[in-house]
């Protein structure tokens, strides 16, 4: 573990050559760039102020903190809007072909902002990065972009950034792959109550549909001891809920030199004195342990909710996905965990479209909707991404037809998913309150451990806290209550 405070005052005047080793050559450059900028500051009277846009999941966001923990260091400042920031940095997501739609928008848009502020400058970074094709139109037709940089050297910012700032001219830095975990780097957190943990990065499931693997790369698990610390100081600074992320987490420790799994983890992360609350996402049905579900049936902190992506609910269709489950496989699984944990939630997603999708495997899914009953269901048309292989198979479904079984899942999902709503009203629940209402500054929105949220009268001195709330009217996929402890 790095101290900070005693590098910075080590290096006060910098070496001509940058240390080898990580974390200490970042802080080098987070050093190196703060002096430039302490000059760009002066000579113009007025702070450099940065914003990150982020696109995509939640390891995007968790992303986009690591990024504004570095530029505060560097001394830039957050600015709410892109047009007035000296620095914007879209964090980008690739999953479906819309997404690189819009960051092509967006930077066009900027472009005309560019041109009114000679100290602007654009980084564009994440998954979107990963495709070749995607550099080489940057570098044909947004020539005014600064920095470009994917997801796997993601630690090296505060260099690359330094190389821009030094240098004046466009840095790309794009890999295809690493084994390397970079710890201890600055992190500006969103929310000073709860915090994302990555336990992992990279997937190695490719399922045919999904870009992930190509963008992300392999599996690689980071060292439990460095989670646990990384947790420990999240809640000595206030942080009561983590939420634990991967792109399939309960593959976690896999890759480690001492082997060790989800449920082992879990176990030790509970361990921790002054953490409330554990999350988790996202679960692929194929590794759910029985091991993981009994360590969930007895914890006091796991929160009651699970995310399961289903995506179909026919055999034949996840066959030709590379689910490597069954809908009979899943089904029995989920009467397992609904056993062990009758009060959890399941959320789930859901893939209509697939190529060679019939009315039949529509139904499929329709009738694992009905028998699962998810309190709710991210829904999606499936989306052709170059370089998968289900890009290139046939029967491709016919928009038209993909929008009609769309709008009749939608339908389906909202409906079941308003009727388990209800089963929870008159209780009393504890919930995370964690913002002011945005539709009515009386109330205060609080998360309860299945994930719904609940409105209820009070004040931002609750913010951060742990009440009972009783959850007085159902509103489909919310509750109206009232404070009944803290």
């Amino acid at each position: 573990m790095i101290d900070k405070e005693k590098w910075d005052k080590t290096f006060h005047d910098l070496p001509d050559v940058p240390p080898v080793d990580e974390p200490e050559r970042q802080y080098y450059f987070i050093r190196k760039a703060r002096q430039i900028v302490q000059k760009i500051n002066e000579e113009r009277g007025l702070p450099l102020r940065y914003k990150i846009v982020t696109f995509g999941c939640q390891m995007n966001a968790r992303d986009s903190e690591k990024l504004a923990g570095i530029l505060e260091q560097v001394g830039y400042i957050e600015e709410a809007e892109e047009e007035k920031a000296d620095l914007v940095i879209y964090n980008t997501c690739t999953v479906r072909e819309n997404a690189n739609q819009r960051v092509y928008g967006r930077l066009g848009q900027l472009g005309h902002a560019k041109k009114s502020n000679p100290h602007m400058m654009i980084g564009l970074c994440g998954c979107m990065m990963q495709e070749p094709h995607v550099v080489e139109k940057l570098k044909k037709s947004y020539r005014f972009v600064d920095l470009i940089f994917g997801t796997h050297n993601i630690y090296k910012f505060a260099e690359l950034l330094a190389t821009r700032l030094e240098s004046g001219r466009m840095v790309i830095d794009i890999w295809k792959d690493t084994d390397k975990i970079v710890e201890d780097l600055p992190v500006e957190r969103k929310y000073s109550f709860k915090s994302g943990v990555n336990i992992m990065f990279g997937c190695n499931n490719f399922c045919s549909y999904c870009i992930v693997p190509y963008v992300r790369g392999r599996e690689r698990s980071r060292d439990p001891k460095a989670i646990i610390r990384e947790i420990e100081r999240l809640v000595a600074d206030g942080v009561v809920e983590v939420m634990l992320l991967g792109q399939n987490v309960n593959s976690y420790g896999k890759t480690l030199e001492e082997p060790m799994t989800f449920a082992q983890l879990l176990r030790e992360i509970e361990q921790i004195d002054g953490l409330e609350r554990i999350r988790f996402m996202t679960s692929h049905p194929k590794d759910l342990s029985d091991e993981l579900i009994e360590v969930m049936a007895n914890s006091k902190k796991i929160c009651k909710h699970l995310h399961l992506p289903v995506q179909s609910g026919s055999s034949r269709i996840l066959q030709k996905m590379n689910r490597r489950y069954t809908k009979e496989q899943y089904l029995t699984l989920v009467d397992k965990i609904r056993r062990a944990v009758p009060d959890i939630s399941l959320t789930t997603d859901i893939i209509v479209g697939f190529p060679g999708e019939t009315e039949e495997d529509f139904q499929e899914t329709l009738d694992v909707v009905r028998k699962v009953r998810y309190d709710s269901a991210f829904t999606f048309i499936y989306s052709k991404r170059s370089g998968t292989p289900a890009a290139v198979m046939e029967d491709q479904v016919p928009e038209d037809v993909i929008k009609d079984r769309f709008d009749r899942l939608l339908a389906e999902v909202q409906q079941i998913a308003a009727e388990v709503c209800t089963v929870h009203q008159g209780t009393v629940q504890s919930a995370l309150v964690e913002c002011r209402n945005e539709h009515d500054p009386h109330l205060m929105t609080g998360r309860l451990s299945n994930n719904l949220l609940v409105h209820f009268p009070g004040d931002e001195s609750l913010i951060g806290k742990l009440v009972d709330v009783r959850l007085d009217e159902c509103k489909g996929f919310y509750y109206i209550g009232e404070i009944v402890s803290i």
